[in-house]
């Protein structure tokens, strides 16, 4: 982003390199609009979905999903962590999210109740992330270590750079994540 300092005269003369109050107030209105929102006084940042501390997956630590060992793929990482301080990894948002809409075929005789937390890896920060907060693209060019994949983005204005960057197909919150769209994933398939 291009940022150009601006100047405005208090007598309004259009000199040159100067701007008027008003064509400068015009001018921030215009940026603001078109996306710049470190120009406007009154935008909000945007809200960051929070870094989560969990544990880290061991080396023999597998997903309860596919069976692959989610250790080697440190920047696809997703974990459930229960109050017993027992933490489920998985290999990507994909299958977490499986696991997540099938508990009692995946989480051994655990319940949603037991959850003391859950994190997904940011793809821009690889840091992990609130689950429930982050944003999601699907369809994208970027194939995870299952395939097409659910990729997770800590503010929505991030998620929607990767989407257009990244020729996405929908962008997604943690509540609009169903069990139907992992599976159409599988095949290949965004709806």
């Amino acid at each position: 982003m291009c940022h150009h300092h601006l100047r405005f005269s208090r007598r309004g003369a259009n000199g040159a390199g100067s701007l008027s109050r008003r064509s400068f107030l015009a001018a921030l209105t215009v940026l603001a609009g078109a996306g710049f929102s470190g120009f406007s006084a009154t935008s909000a940042k945007a809200e960051r979905a929070a870094k989560v501390d969990l544990p880290p997956p061991g080396p023999d630590d597998i997903c309860p999903v596919c069976g692959m060992f989610v250790a080697k793929y440190p920047e696809w990482i997703a974990t459930v962590l229960f109050k017993d301080g027992h933490a489920d990894h998985f290999d990507g948002a994909k299958d977490f999210f499986k696991y997540l809409h099938d508990m009692p075929k995946y989480a051994r005789g655990r319940t949603a109740d037991q959850i003391a937390g859950m994190g997904v890896t940011d793809y821009y920060g690889v840091e992990r992330i609130d689950a429930k907060a982050a944003f999601y693209v699907i369809g994208s060019d970027v194939l995870g270590p299952m395939g097409h994949e659910l990729i997770p983005h800590a503010t929505k204005e991030e998620a929607e750079e990767y989407f257009a960057d990244h020729a996405g197909k929908r962008l997604l919150s943690y509540d609009e994540v169903a069990m139907p769209m992992l599976v159409g994933l599988d095949n290949g398939k965004f709806e």
